[in-house]
């Protein structure tokens, strides 16, 4: 195995472990209530010389947000999670890493891959 095909796996090893771990969070339970109305609807049923057209008429029932009710999923979306000194450190540490274990012509690539897969994974590892 060469020093590439080891800094890679290495790095899709670090990248992919800590993107699972973001997800498995989940708020507690909520109540919720469900308001109606009915909306009345017209539609133009197009016709022909022999056959006039006509308007069909009709209400629905439509589900909408209750009056006086905050909304939680306008909550639930806000991220306030920041992984600024994550990010930083990771970039840091892996630019490091990757000048350590590439020589000559191959540290063009390594040093600025190294530098975005730490910083991937250092805003990760950070709550991001």
């Amino acid at each position: 195995m060469n020093l590439k095909t080891a800094f890679f796996s290495i790095l899709l090893i670090c990248t992919g472990s800590t993107s699972i771990l973001a997800d498995e969070y989940q708020r507690g339970f909520s109540s919720s209530r469900t308001c109606t109305r009915n909306e009345y609807r017209e539609e133009y049923v197009p016709g022909t010389r022999n056959d006039p057209g006509y308007v069909k008429k009709w209400e629905e029932t439509v589900e909408v947000p209750c009056p006086g009710v905050s909304s939680t999923t306008n909550q639930n979306k806000i991220d306030n999670n920041d992984c600024t000194e994550g990010k930083i450190a990771g970039g840091i540490l892996g630019g490091g890493l990757a000048t350590a274990i590439s020589r000559g012509k191959d540290r063009w690539w390594a040093i600025p891959a190294g530098v975005i897969g730490g910083s991937i994974a250092g805003c990760q590892i950070d709550g991001g």
